[in-house]
């Protein structure tokens, strides 16, 4: 396997990223979620920021994180050109483009979105309108895989949270998110084989 069928892993993704985005964006207002199972929703929120909804304070702050993603993923589109020249195993080849799938189906919402999209408040949104939410490089980033496993309040007995309401799974996300923990996740629990003796990839 070549760089070139990396490229198709990573379109692939992306594909399917978007299209979950979008079709949520569309048909979803913002707030709006779909029971699939008692632990599984389809909950439509939109994320302003980083991981966990994190923001950077100030006029600036969202473009500054938009223009630091673009910056980053250009390292991470070298480091998958050089692994692939190296001769780098699968699971490094697999990993990297998983994190650069990741990372640019986020890009996309946040450099695009703003301007392509109407906002989802109250209403849905409908593609190229001509009264969109924001402008470029802020757009918010589309989540909306909910996984509440197990929803309840925290024996009393348990330092800082007992006593307290507590949801495990909290987390929100998307494919691409779920795209660039699986491909962290690899790189951690396969490190020596990702990291090992280097392997050329069969044509």
């Amino acid at each position: 396997m070549r760089l070139t069928k990396a490229y198709f892993f990573i379109v692939f993704i992306l594909i399917i990223d978007q299209f979950s985005k979008v079709f949520v964006k569309t048909n979803f207002i913002l707030g709006e979620d779909v029971e699939v199972f008692r632990w599984f929703k389809i909950l439509f929120i939109e994320n302003e920021g980083m991981a966990w909804g994190t923001k950077i304070p100030g006029e600036y702050g969202k473009l500054f994180l938009t223009l630091f993603r673009l910056v980053a993923i250009s390292g991470i589109g070298y480091w998958l050109w050089k692994a692939e020249r190296e001769n780098g195993s699968n699971y490094l080849l697999v990993a990297i483009s998983l994190i650069f799938a990741g990372a640019l189906g986020n890009i996309i919402d946040s450099v695009f979105y703003g301007v392509i999209f109407n906002d989802s408040h109250h209403q849905l949104a409908t593609f190229n309108n001509p009264n969109p939410y924001g402008t470029w490089f802020h757009g918010k980033v589309v989540d909306m895989f909910y996984f509440p496993i197990w929803q309840g309040t925290l024996p009393s007995w348990i330092p800082v949270w007992g006593g307290k309401p507590f949801t495990f799974f909290n987390a929100i996300f998307n494919v691409a998110d779920f795209a660039i923990s699986t491909g962290v996740g690899i790189l951690i629990f396969f490190n020596k084989k990702a990291f090992g003796e280097k392997h050329y990839w069969a044509n």
